[in-house]
């Protein structure tokens, strides 16, 4: 009988060391994962001011070209009252 005790205890205190082993290799695998979260949200963060940057740039280039067009028509416009004026 307390053989058989004696090997519950060694076979349990063999499985205790062994969890605890793997907690080591679990803390660091959750650690590295814990890191590329991180880098992860970073570069996320980066992209998002990045896209903002893109839209602000897009927007103004879409101001410039409207005021162009506008001032081509209004180019245009003076044009045509020239050549109206040579007309009559």
């Amino acid at each position: 009988m307390k053989s058989k005790l004696l090997l519950a205890a060694t076979a349990a205190s063999a499985l205790m060391l062994a969890g605890c082993a793997n907690n080591a290799e679990l803390e660091a695998q959750i650690s590295a994962l814990s890191n590329k979260v991180e880098n992860l949200t970073s570069d996320q963060a980066r992209q998002d001011k990045e896209i903002t940057a893109a839209k602000r740039a897009a927007a103004n280039a879409q101001r410039a070209a409207d005021d162009a067009a506008a001032e081509a028509m209004r180019a245009n416009q003076r044009i045509d009252n020239i050549a109206e004026s040579y007309r009559k």
